[in-house]
């Protein structure tokens, strides 16, 4: 059995499928390049998150709230309604994208980052839904849209804090620290000092704080836990102060960043000892919350959808082996060409395994160098015609995807 096999994917005949329907067959009834996604291996996800925190303290309640900027297919939304999810929102598109999917405004949660006042009268035309401060300087520019909408209803504020220390899978992931690993000044959250003072400005202008967010950074494995855990700590801390300063909170939002395996010698993030820190550390806080929230983006898309993509031929040149394939990484997956760290496994769908294998280079057809889906991969010699997976493509990819060289974003099937 394969590494990346899963219940959505699995090898038969030498043939991948998936969800019991061989990958090469899809790709010829929808043509390609086509993104396929499973409704069931995105509920698989969804069970196990609930599983890791299932050892809910009476009168506590775990939100789970979907970053939709993972893929907002409205498909996928609609499942995750469905089964109870709130949404993670960041953008005033996204909060409407939600509304219409069918989740009720009190079930989305907006943490933007440089806002305009346009922004907030859009994101406050939905007045149930809570407004996740990411900076001091964005409590003047909501008031101020508040005030042109004449909005009399107290608005639910939550406060983004950045803890002090990020992690992420690449230095372009990391959202909290004050620099990223390659140097980066991270521009997002409240620092530490003002984060009381902007939960007395907020209440001083009439808004309704009810909440504590933070956002670590994106595709934690199991190296990441010792930070991870720190930063619920630090978490606590400050939620502690707050409550002696008077403000008692509704609910702690620990944000995303569960990582899911991209490659083979990648050790999986520990979630159930993750959420069981969490649960040890509120229960013994004496915080007397009603929720904690976890933001998982990723962990339940990502290995939940691939893109198949077609060989047109194969190229040698100076002594390089090249698959040409009917599609680029920048209008399909991005994550490659932006992320340098990025690795996406790849299968030849209708060869999966046997023959002599080759190591080549999986090359899509845009003008730019870096347009490669992975660089020197071992697998079967593929034939023109033949249909390549490219795994774990659920999860920012079609949500990324763009139309460089005017070339189309490919379809997506739910299956």
């Amino acid at each position: 059995m394969n590494w990346w096999e899963n219940e959505f994917l699995k090898v038969k005949n030498n043939r991948l499928y998936l969800e019991e329907q061989p990958a090469d067959e899809i790709a010829k009834t929808y043509g390609t390049p086509l993104y396929v996604y499973s409704r069931k291996q995105i509920l698989r996800n969804l069970q196990k998150l609930r599983e890791a925190f299932s050892m809910e303290k009476p009168g506590l309640e775990t939100r789970i709230a979907y970053a939709m900027k993972a893929n907002p297919h409205p498909g996928i939304l609609k499942i995750l309604l469905r089964a109870g999810t709130w949404i993670d929102a960041v953008s005033p598109s996204e909060v409407e994208a939600a509304h219409k999917a069918g989740f009720p405004e009190n079930k989305i949660m907006f943490t933007g980052t440089s806002i305009s006042r346009e922004d907030f009268e859009r994101v406050l035309k939905h007045p149930e839904v809570t407004v996740n401060i990411d900076a001091v300087e964005q409590i003047d520019l909501l008031a101020a849209a508040r005030k042109k909408l004449r909005r009399r209803k107290p608005v639910r504020i939550s406060v983004r804090w950045n803890p002090g220390l990020g992690r992420g899978f690449c230095s372009k992931t990391v959202t909290a620290g004050s620099r990223s690993p390659d140097g980066t000044p991270i521009k997002f959250g409240v620092e530490e000092s003002q984060v009381l003072p902007s939960f007395r400005k907020l209440k001083r202008l009439g808004f309704l704080p009810v909440g504590l967010h933070q956002h670590l950074g994106s595709g934690w494995t199991e190296e990441d836990f010792p930070v991870a855990v720190k930063a619920v700590d630090r978490m606590i801390k400050i939620a502690k102060e707050l409550k002696q300063a008077g403000f008692r909170l509704e609910f702690l939002d620990f944000g995303g960043g569960l990582g899911p395996i991209y490659r083979k010698d990648q050790r999986r993030f520990p979630l159930a000892e993750y959420a069981a820190y969490i649960l040890d550390k509120v229960e013994s806080s004496g915080l007397e919350l009603k929720a904690i929230v976890a933001e998982p983006g990723k962990y339940l898309l990502a290995n939940a959808g691939v893109l198949l993509v077609r060989v047109e031929y194969l190229k040698k040149s100076y002594g390089n082996l090249f698959a040409c394939v009917n599609a680029g990484t920048y209008n399909t997956v991005p994550r490659p060409a932006i992320y340098e760290e990025a690795y996406h496994e790849i299968v030849n769908a209708s060869r999966v395994d046997g023959g002599k294998k080759v190591r080549l280079t999986v090359a899509g057809h845009l003008c730019e160098t870096g347009d490669v889906f992975g660089s020197e991969r071992s697998m079967p010699a593929p034939r023109s015609g033949d249909i390549l997976a490219v795994l774990m493509a659920g999860a920012y990819c079609r949500s990324m995807a763009s139309n460089f060289n005017l070339r189309p974003i490919p379809g997506e099937v739910l299956i």
